[in-house]
């Protein structure tokens, strides 16, 4: 059997963006990959985050914002920053195979009403599943359910 891919996804606080990216990786491609998130600084994870995964069936309600210092030395066969800052700020990953950027506006910018907040989170959360969705010839076919 071939080792799981290994894919850390990197945001500035990692509350949101790479949290709901890991998550989402995780639930499409199951054991065929090894998904991690972390960010440049450690806050908390948001419950619009949460929230929105929910809805999918994916529960992130345990999960806790790391910093990426805990993966400096790791091999990762991609890591993938999901936001501009991080994206300036990421240092080199000697043990990286491969280095994405996606850029993607930060649902935790939107304030107002909970549901405005809440469909920021949601437009962030799917167009981060479609770049999932094109990382398909790299893991095999998404699974469903």
């Amino acid at each position: 059997m071939t080792a799981p891919a290994r894919v850390l996804f990197l945001c500035t606080h990692n509350s949101a963006r790479s949290q709901m990216a890991e998550g989402l990786l995780r639930a499409a491609y199951g054991a065929r990959v090894e998904a991690f998130s972390a960010g440049t600084e450690a806050s908390h994870v948001r419950p619009e985050a949460i929230a929105v995964m929910r809805e999918l069936g994916i529960d992130l309600s345990g999960a806790e914002s790391k910093t990426l210092d805990r993966y400096l030395g790791e091999p990762f066969d991609l890591v993938i920053t999901v936001c501009d800052d991080a994206n300036d700020a990421c240092p080199f990953f000697p043990h990286a195979r491969q280095r994405l950027h996606w850029s993607f506006p930060d649902p935790s910018a939107v304030t107002g009403p909970e549901e405005e907040r809440l469909n920021a989170f949601r437009q962030a959360r799917d167009a981060i599943g479609t770049r999932i969705d094109a990382l398909a010839p790299t893991f095999g076919a998404v699974q469903n359910g």
